[in-house]
């Protein structure tokens, strides 16, 4: 049994939490909404602390899932984050996807004081977590990634180490950049034949059966066609990730014509108050604008 934490209690980071927990390890907890930590110990056998830091006081590795960098670094920097509360060799995973540049200024900040960290953003939505075959993208150093290998068994599936710090969200990054632009190309597709007068669900076969087919639109599309945009990512957490993409290609000088455009859909979709529903919920933006509605 080991002595674990988490921090944030989302749509992603409760049943991550939760997993550790059933698998027999002694978690303590922290959210900024107290409901779900409570919530959790009722289902859980999980300890529920008043800050960060005494999450890090209890555990030899905890791990992170908030929504942003500004969290990302408030949490963990922090008056009462973990840095404050956390023994020299411990580890601190983040598992939130952040910017590169802001997950290398805390493992610095970490290192300093001889506590280890690992930035690891996880792709998989709600259900991945739930079920526990996420996938994590891991930077940082090998060897404490080699140390934390089995507590991140207890939520994922496939774990890729990347490289050095910052190098898991360049992969999530650029995961999520081709995500949003095939989601962006098969809305303007399936608007575009419906509104010619094909059936959704025959279009779909066609692209499912060709060159142009996609694990995502195969997973997504018929949410579309039933109307049913229950988050399982929502659209306001891909804004901000493609807002990182854009943020670490001006960092290293590369343009982004495409995903730059598709930002300004997913603006759009948030501006007409679909922030909160799933990224399949953008179609709406193009919906409206045409007069169809794919359903089938």
């Amino acid at each position: 049994m080991a002595k674990l934490g988490f921090l944030g209690l989302g749509l992603m980071g409760y049943p991550m939490a939760r997993n550790l927990a059933k698998a027999g390890n002694d978690v303590a907890v922290w959210s900024h909404t107290g409901s779900k930590a409570t919530k959790l110990a009722a289902e859980a056998s999980v300890t529920v602390c008043e800050t960060p830091a005494q999450v890090a006081a209890h555990a030899e590795c905890t791990f992170v899932c908030v929504g942003n960098s500004k969290m990302s670094e408030k949490v963990i920097l922090g008056p009462d984050g973990l840095k404050s509360g956390a023994a020299k060799g411990s580890v601190i995973v983040d598992a939130s996807t952040v910017s590169p540049s802001s997950s290398r200024r805390i493992h610095e900040e970490l290192a300093a004081v001889g506590i280890d960290f690992l930035g690891a953003p996880c792709t998989g939505s709600t259900p991945g977590a739930t079920n526990a075959t996420l996938t994590f993208m891991i930077g940082g150093e090998q060897k404490v990634f080699e140390r934390a290998r089995p507590w991140f068994e207890l939520m994922g599936k496939k774990l890729y180490y990347c490289g050095g710090p910052g190098m898991g969200l360049h992969a999530k990054l650029t995961q999520n950049l081709v995500l949003a632009n095939i989601l962006q190309a098969f809305n303007e597709g399936i608007v575009l034949s419906t509104k010619a007068g094909m059936d959704p669900a025959l279009m779909l076969d066609i692209l499912a059966n060709s060159a142009a087919k996609s694990g995502l639109i195969d997973y997504k599309a018929p949410f579309i066609f039933k109307r049913d945009f229950t988050t399982n990512f929502s659209v306001k957490w891909m804004h901000k990730d493609i807002g990182l993409m854009l943020e670490s290609a001006e960092e290293l000088s590369v343009p982004l014509f495409l995903t730059s455009v598709t930002r300004q859909l997913f603006q759009a979709a948030i501006a007409t108050g679909h922030g909160e529903e799933d990224i399949c919920s953008t179609i709406k933006v193009l919906e409206a604008m045409t007069g169809v509605e794919v359903k089938g």
